[in-house]
């Protein structure tokens, strides 16, 4: 079994299903590349006795033509000489070739990419249904359903009104690595930089193994963005079309949306959105941010003391952020030299943005470097409007303790150590005030001010900095 880097609940997860004494139906859910299909090969590895992978677009005959072959495959022993007609027919066969193999141990049965095999027009789910209640079910067997269309499994099979109700016994859920996970796995391929460059690759395209998996040692991340990403043939350079192609139906509407929350840097509220893209109000749009969310692009965030209907969503999904403001500008054959790139302006405020969101997905790690891991806090960011004659601010992350304190956040990202000026204190300090006649909180605000390395011990920081988080932080 090859290496697995993290992963360790949906592995004791996935072992604890061949381990029990009852047939399981395991669902695993996460976005494309991050290595829901390796995750299972490898854990699986001696119990797999029969795999099938979905094609897109595929027709219901096609689809079947494949199972076929992987019949022969998997059974050369048994072999069907006829193709099945139906998914009813597949199955019953596969049923037949099972039993006639005499498993003595719990056998894995693995369908991939569910989504493009259970199409609106194709029988898949009703042939699996009928797998499971009629077959499975009296059997020592662990069927695994993986999709990457997060929506589409959790809708059509996980609350599935019909056959299949209440049928997963196990729902696993993979998410992108974090920043210590990404650092081990570049670390398992030999590929040695300090985290500062960890930290400036994740920015670029998040923690998804398969796109980690193009980044070469011996190179800095810099020459690494170079060639994955500028390069006419670099595996990100046109990544962002095929990825949204792949898990939407419809994609241009959910490349839509997320192009209208990359123009906006705190988020957009649901107002707002429909007023940038142009769509109703109604449960398409519900559904689309759900299936958004629910594949990792898009983040959620309530305001402090505010109803759900003002949460603001914000792209969080580094690479689409990356491609978006950097790749999609440059057109077919345009090239471009990354080491000028980072030097503009723009790379700049871009990076800001981007590490604010790599400190949102690390709010465990941040919680830890404050030593309050073990207490009963919940997360939020704050926006308001001008009102009563205070200005309008954002907070980007404040940490609502039950010790009667509050972490009043401010997120820096710098090159170097951080030197925060008096303007610094005078908008943290502004943002305080207006946070506290909002809220009307009377509990203590600490000042936390999170930056990549550190900050400069001088006067500004000693009297108005209560603590500082840096990336070393992040990396727990």
């Amino acid at each position: 079994m090859e290496k697995i880097i993290g992963r360790q609940k949906q592995i004791a997860e996935l072992e604890a299903a061949i381990a029990s004494d009852k047939p399981e139906m395991v669902a695993v859910v996460g976005r494309r590349r991050i290595g829901k299909t390796f995750l299972i090969g490898n854990v699986y590895e001696k119990q797999l006795v029969f795999e099938l992978t979905g094609v897109q677009f595929a027709t219901q005959k096609e689809q079947l033509h494949l199972f076929w072959v992987q019949l022969a495959k998997y059974f050369p022993v048994y072999p069907v000489p006829n193709k099945p007609e139906s998914w009813l027919d597949a199955f019953f066969t596969l049923s037949q070739a099972i039993e006639k193999a005499n498993f003595k141990e719990k056998k894995v049965i693995f369908f991939d990419e569910l989504p493009w095999l259970g199409t609106k027009r194709s029988d898949f789910l009703k042939g699996l249904s009928w797998f499971w209640n009629s077959w499975a079910t009296k059997q020592r067997v662990v069927i695994v359903i993986c999709g990457s269309a997060a929506s589409w499994m959790i809708g059509k099979v996980i609350n599935d009104r019909g056959g299949l109700h209440n049928r997963v016994t196990k729902l696993i859920y993979l998410y992108p690595f974090s920043l210590a996970e990404t650092e081990t796995f570049l670390q398992s391929r030999q590929i040695k930089l300090n985290r500062y460059q960890i930290v400036q690759i994740y920015m670029t395209m998040g923690g998804v193994p398969m796109y980690l998996d193009q980044i070469k040692p011996g190179l800095s991340a810099a020459q690494n963005i170079q060639n994955v990403c500028f390069e006419s043939d670099g595996y990100l350079r046109y990544e962002f079309d095929r990825l949204f192609a792949s898990l939407f139906d419809n994609a241009e509407n959910y490349i839509a949306i997320v192009k209208a929350l990359a123009q906006k840097k705190m988020g957009l509220t649901r107002t707002q959105l429909i007023e940038a893209t142009g769509f109703k109000n109604g449960g398409m749009l519900t559904e689309m941010l759900k299936e958004l969310s629910q594949s990792c692009f898009i983040g959620i965030y309530n305001s402090h003391g505010k109803k759900s209907r003002e949460s603001l969503y914000r792209l969080t999904d580094a690479y689409s952020l990356f491609y978006l403001n950097f790749l999609e500008p440059l057109g077919e054959n345009a090239h471009v030299d990354f080491t000028r790139l980072s030097e503009l302006p723009k790379w700049k405020a871009w990076s800001g943005y981007a590490y604010e969101n790599i400190c949102l997905y690390h709010i465990d790690q941040i919680r830890e470097s404050l030593s309050i891991k073990g207490m009963y806090s919940t997360a939020s960011s704050f926006f308001t409007l001008p009102k009563d004659g205070y200005a309008g601010t954002q907070i980007d992350l404040i940490i609502d303790r039950n010790d009667n304190s509050m972490n009043i956040c401010e997120i820096k990202f710098s090159e170097s150590d951080y030197n925060l000026t008096k303007k610094d204190v005078d908008n943290i300090n502004l943002k305080k005030q207006i946070f506290r006649y909002h809220s009307g909180t009377k509990k203590h605000l600490f000042t936390t001010l999170i930056t990549t390395f550190s900050v400069v011990e001088n006067a500004n920081k000693i009297n108005n900095v209560d603590q500082v988080v840096t990336m070393e932080g992040l990396f727990r």
